[in-house]
């Protein structure tokens, strides 16, 4: 369980930025605990009558599995009271009903909120500020109105500006009232920008950079992993997804029965490493049957690498696949992606900075290749059995000549199987006999159940 002291020193520095300036935006870098910091910060306030609501606007996988769990791993913590206001309306008008400390709710109900639901919150939180950078969207005109009864706001965002200034406009109006950028967008472009005869396009002025970070400069902090963290270096990061409802119930069946039918297709596990098998397999989003044929079942790792990708526009990207079907559902999202191959190509072009998005199993990439110097985020979409080909293929970014801090993310379904790989690995466990063993023991106690029910195991 982690403390209060566990912080570091530029997270007490984040958090008296939020208790000072009230409406502030935070731009720090993935990994320098923006979620925890600010949930501390909220936690003060409303401990000293500061405040009395808060309101977490996040992307709808992030206000799902991040916030409320972000809370639970915080001694400090656990004591908020935090409601997910997500799914169908009557879900959200239930959740918002509820008395609670902080409600979260995903960004694109924010039009529904303020047309359907009275203000109750005076702090509110954007999560990935960036996502209310369009003036003209629905959700910054709703959010907008009700910035007069908010006695404090938080942006967050580690790229503010994924397309250049002009993306600061909305985001810093929400915090000023148009006070340091300008009353209009129309303002702001005219003192900033030049555009062509037609107004389609526009150019920041020479010098206009400068002058527009002078000006937000008392309300914004921007920190980097660079600074703040020793280099090179690694940190291990895990973004939480969930499966749809239907798909829980299909990961249950064949958990428990072994067998899991698909149509008209029945889809059985011999064996304790082939059940094992079978479970990532739902994780990461498809499944193979008897025949080799791959059930697509769902797509929440991809849109979770979707965010990631849009989340860190200027980062190149080496992700990591357990199963082919893994690799053909990437490439089918990501037709610019490239395959590592066998020959020494891909590595090159990866290193010279050519690749946006390197695709690759560990078992060809785990040993040898050397790809620091092409970028510093590793993506594990889909976990493999072996520690070796994990710690391996960690260590393609993290070597000598890496300038940077690698920053590894692990796309994980929460209560699934490739959560307990992920425990294991983090604890340097013997990774595939702690799981097999695992399985064992399921197997073990439902086999009587299974005869039962005269279920054969094929």
């Amino acid at each position: 369980m982690l403390k209060r002291s566990d912080f570091h020193g530029y997270q007490d520095s984040a958090h008296n930025v939020i208790l000072t300036k009230r409406k502030c935006g935070l731009f720090l870098d993935m990994g320098l605990g923006k979620t925890a910091t600010t949930l501390t910060a909220a936690s003060d306030m409303l401990d000293d009558f500061l405040i009395n609501k808060v309101l977490i606007i996040a992307p709808l996988r992030v206000a799902n599995s991040v916030w409320k769990q972000e809370a639970l791993k915080w001694e400090h913590l656990q004591h908020l009271n935090i409601r997910i206001c997500t799914g169908t309306e009557k879900q959200r008008l239930e959740a918002i009903k509820s008395k609670s400390d902080i409600y979260v709710i995903n960004r694109e109900n924010i039009p529904w909120l303020v047309e359907k639901c009275p203000w109750i919150w005076d702090m509110v939180v954007v999560d990935e500020s960036s996502s209310f950078k369009n003036s003209k969207s629905q959700r910054f005109k709703a959010l907008k109105k009700m910035t007069k009864y908010m006695k404090s706001l938080v942006l967050l965002s580690g790229t503010p500006s994924p397309n250049g200034e002009m993306d600061l406009w909305s985001q810093l109006y929400l915090i000023d009232n148009g006070e340091r950028l300008g009353r209009t967008i129309t303002n702001f472009r005219q003192r900033f920008f030049t555009s062509d005869y037609m107004g389609y396009t526009y150019k920041i002025v020479p010098g206009a950079s400068d002058k527009i970070k002078d000006l937000i400069k008392d309300v914004c902090v921007t920190m980097s992993a660079d600074d703040y963290l020793d280099l090179p270096g690694e940190i291990s990061l895990t973004e939480y997804v969930e499966m749809p409802d239907h798909v829980k119930e299909q990961y249950k069946e064949l958990e428990k029965n072994f067998l899991l039918t698909i149509g008209d297709t029945d889809i059985a596990s011999p064996s304790a490493s082939a059940l094992g098998n079978k479970l990532l397999q739902m994780c990461n989003g498809a499944i193979y049957d008897g025949l080799g044929n791959t059930h697509e079942i769902h797509d929440v790792k991809i849109d979770a690498l979707k965010e990631i990708v849009e989340e860190n526009p200027n980062e190149n990207f080496l992700v990591a696949y357990n199963y082919k079907s893994d690799l053909q559902r990437i490439l089918k999202a990501f037709p610019k992606a490239v395959v590592m191959g066998e020959g020494t190509k891909e590595q090159d072009d990866w290193n010279a900075g050519k690749i946006k998005m390197l695709v690759t199993h560990p078992a060809s990439a785990g040993h040898g290749l050397n790809l620091q110097f092409g970028g510093n985020v590793l993506v594990w979409f889909g976990l493999n059995w072996s520690l070796e080909l994990y710690q391996q293929f960690n260590k393609r970014l993290n070597r000598q000549g890496q300038k940077n801090l690698v920053r590894i993310i692990h796309i994980v379904v929460k209560g699934g199987l490739d959560e307990k790989v992920m425990l294991a690995l983090g604890n340097k466990a013997k990774t595939q006999q702690d799981l097999i063993d695992y399985l064992k023991f399921r197997l073990l106690s439902q086999i009587d159940t299974i005869n039962k029910s005269d279920l054969t195991i094929r």
